[in-house]
This record gives structure tokens, C-alpha cells and sequence, in this order.
């Protein structure tokens, strides 16, 4: 599943009348990165699911035939959360553990080795990375491959946004909006959550000056390509 749904608030104003997983970054959106990198991947079945300008997602990602996948959508009528959106579409996803990256991030991560991963029942594991400048502390630590929470004055990694979750880690959801945080702090707590460090090309897409400095840096790496 690829989260595309976001407002995108600190990104305007380019995402007054672009989604944000449309923004474009070495020379194609960054929606497209991720299919493609996906079906490289061998992954052949995707969900995606938008909200704001949520048609032009939709157009913009067809039945998926022509990257060689099967895309289905998950229309929310207002921004549902990470969470909430996943819950939304656990229905299109199945009975098997999936995998799922936010459509407003760049990574070079090899999607092919999540495909295989396992995960408690109910559970979940995360691909965590170094912290970026604008999160310093992080998120989660990584003890013998599980993940844990933050102390107070405790430095840590920072949540990608790639995952790959059972369907019961969202069993107990109520439908709406809802966040992850409290998710993983339960699954923490039972012992649920494993992870991963990758240390290879991911950044945040979360302002238009971050967008920029990608572009550019893709650019002079000759990985910016035609539309």
C-alpha cells in the first residue's frame, strides 16, 4: 500500500493544486517512484489511497497496467490518518501481511527483501534511518531487532515509513481517523514490533525547499529522468 492521501499543509503552496505523492522530483512524481521501484520489486498488487485531489491520484494511477501491476484505490472522503486510511483499506489488501511506504518520501530501499519478512501475529515491523536534521532525536531504538520506545534524554532512529504489518495490528481499530503512534506503543509494549536499520538514500519530502534540494541532487546524479 502506498499512503497517498495527506493534505500536505506544509508544502503549499504546490499542493494547493497537486497532491502532494504527485509533486515532481527528478523529473516524475514521487508517486511514481515508489510503483515503479515496487514492481521492480516484484510486488504486482497495490493499493493506493488519496483524499485531497484525490481524482487527480486516481487518473494518475490508471488500473496500473502500464507499469505492469494491478493498482486499487482507497477513496477517503476526508484524510483519514495513517492509520485510519490503512484500516479503510484492509478490505483491498487481505488476509497476508503487506507492506506499506508513504508516498511523501524518497528511498533507494530494496523493497524485495520485505516481500519475505515476518511479523509476530497482530505485529508489525519497521524500517527505521537515521535521524534528518529537522527530527533530531527520532523515534523508536532498536534492541536486538526490536523495537522500542525513546527514554527521557534518549536519542534514537527515526520511522521511515515503510513498514510491513500484519492485518490485526489493526484489529482493534474503530473506523476514521486515526494515527499510528498509539498503535505502535501497544505493539511495543506486547512485544509485537521489530525493525529494521537501513542506512542507504531516503529523505523526508516535507517542505518545497526539501523537494528542491532533491531534485537538484538527483539531477546532478544523473537520476533524474523524462517524463
Amino acid at each position: 500500500m502506498i499512503l497517498a492521501a495527506g493534505l500536505g499543509k506544509r508544502m503549499r503552496p504546490l499542493t494547493d493544486h497537486t497532491p502532494k505523492p504527485l509533486l515532481r522530483v527528478g523529473g516524475k512524481p514521487l508517486l511514481q517512484w515508489h510503483i515503479e521501484a515496487l514492481a521492480a520489486a516484484g510486488v504486482t498488487e497495490l493499493v493506493v489511497n488519496a483524499a485531497h485531489l484525490g481524482e487527480q491520484v486516481a487518473d494518475f494511477c490508471g488500473d496500473g497496467s502500464r507499469w505492469g501491476v494491478s493498482i486499487a484505490l482507497s477513496m477517503e472522503p476526508e484524510p483519514l490518518e495513517t492509520a485510519g486510511g490503512i484500516q479503510r483499506a484492509l478490505p483491498l489488501l487481505g488476509s497476508e501481511p503487506f507492506l506499506v511506504v508513504n508516498g511523501d518520501v524518497w528511498t533507494d530501499y530494496p523493497f524485495a527483501r520485505l516481500l519475505d519478512c515476518p511479523v509476530a501475529p497482530g505485529g508489525g515491523h519497521l524500517v527505521l534511518v537515521g535521524n534528518p536534521p529537522q527530527h533530531p532525536r527520532g523515534d523508536f531504538r532498536l534492541e536486538a531487532g526490536a523495537v522500542a520506545g525513546l527514554g527521557e534524554g534518549e536519542v534514537g532512529l527515526t520511522f521511515s515509513g515503510i513498514a510491513v504489518y500484519s492485518p490485526g495490528f489493526f484489529a482493534a481499530l474503530a473506523p476514521g481517523k486515526a494515527a499510528l503512534r498509539p498503535l505502535f506503543d501497544a505493539a511495543i509494549a506486547e512485544g509485537r514490533l521489530s525493525g529494521e536499520r537501513y542506512e542507504g538514500q531516503w529523505q523526508d519530502i516535507g517542505t518545497p525547499e526539501r523537494l528542491a534540494a532533491l531534485d537538484a541532487d538527483l539531477a546532478g546524479r544523473g537520476r533524474g529522468l523524462p517524463a
